[in-house]
């Protein structure tokens, strides 16, 4: 087959396309040019946007004897991914950019093209294997990525490669070594890669601006603090909250409710977090649509907890329903369906039930 592997400059991705080569396929390089002015971006562990990132990944096509080129998709991952999440942001609700760019750069944008120009499959580092077609988490559950990849349909899994599947990382590693490849000892990335200095509340504000506010107190609706953003949290969040009053009770508080219409966010006892079921957008099945009502797993965050639960539909709403009672759960972020290790589907988080109902109203 004809291969076009997405080179990010890190030791998964120049790997897989090793591995891709070693197959017997044949495989051309590609590096994802994502920011206008990637000199900007800061230099090390960022996987994707570095002008080192990609050298690193021409360098690793140099030593595998591939054809390399770099595709600018600045603009629409500008506008799809990046324009998306301080959108989603603003609105107060907590996205994955990682999972927008799977969805609509990667196995999109990127796959499209690639099938325009002839070839048959992208290849990607994720950790993730594709099994008689359908998607699974990989060996490694350290690694998994399965569930950024969630999102994908069969047609696009149809097309795609994920030959680290079934690799721990540190075979991985050792085998780039082995490869002689100069990024076996890169280090991971774990920033969102557009946010240079890992600051999302004072990107966020660079590109929204201050929109004080007062930060009410659940139980009784009083004012225990301020902000110059509700923007700047998430549901579920502790650390960073500036309180001028304490508890009653000495305990600490946490983001329950963001409002931004109102310019609130309304803080509360860890108890006050835990959700027993969530309503999401339009599912998307990685495979045929499952008989409802489905039983299964859900996740609700990258490398976050399985949750036990009975999935349903609601006109074209997903109705999750859990066994237990998880916690922190916020809208905006993607619930993902297991089977198992098998991907069923997945879908964005569009409220909680029951809602957080507070004094203030």
């Amino acid at each position: 087959m004809k291969v076009l592997a997405a080179m990010s400059g890190g030791v998964d991705s120049a790997v897989a396309a090793a591995r891709a080569i070693e197959a017997g396929h044949d495989v051309t390089g590609v590096h994802l040019a994502l920011s206008p002015s990637p000199a900007s971006h800061r230099n090390g562990a960022r996987g994707c946007c570095s002008l080192e990132d990609a050298r690193d990944a021409r360098r690793a096509a140099d030593v595998l004897g591939i054809p390399f080129y770099v595709w600018d998709v600045a603009e629409r991952f500008g506008r799809d991914v990046v324009d998306d999440f301080v959108a989603e942001y603003a609105a107060g609700r907590t996205p994955n950019p990682c999972v927008r760019c799977n969805e609509r750069i990667k196995f999109a944008a990127v796959l499209d093209r690639a099938l325009a120009l002839g070839f048959d499959a992208v290849c990607t580092g994720h950790y993730a294997r594709i099994v008689d077609g359908t998607l699974h988490r990989a060996v490694d559950d350290a690694k998994d990525q399965s569930y950024v990849l969630g999102v994908l349909r069969p047609q696009q899994l149809a097309h795609a490669m994920f030959p680290l599947g079934e690799t721990t990382k540190a075979a991985v590693r050792a085998e780039a070594g082995a490869r002689g490849l100069g990024v076996a000892t890169k280090p991971d990335s774990h920033d969102i890669c557009f946010i240079p200095d890992g600051d999302t509340a004072g990107w966020l504000a660079a590109r929204l601006g201050a929109q004080p506010g007062p930060i009410l107190e659940a139980e009784t609706g009083a004012v225990v603090g301020h902000h110059d953003g509700a923007y700047a949290f998430t549901v579920g969040q502790r650390r960073g909250l500036a309180l001028s009053q304490p508890a009653a009770d000495g305990r600490p508080r946490y983001v329950l409710d963001i409002s931004p219409v109102t310019r609130t966010v309304t803080v509360g006892a860890i108890e006050a977090l835990a959700v027993d079921a969530i309503v999401a957008g339009p599912p998307t099945w990685c495979g045929a649509a499952p008989e409802l009502p489905f039983l299964g797993l859900a996740q609700l965050r990258a490398h976050g907890e399985v949750h036990a639960c009975t999935a349903s539909l609601d006109d074209d709403a997903l109705v999750v329903s859990f066994h237990d009672r998880p916690s922190g759960v916020a809208p905006g972020q993607t619930a993902v369906l297991y089977d198992g290790t098998r991907v069923v589907g997945s879908a964005t988080i569009a409220r909680t039930l029951p809602e957080t109902h507070c004094a203030t109203g």
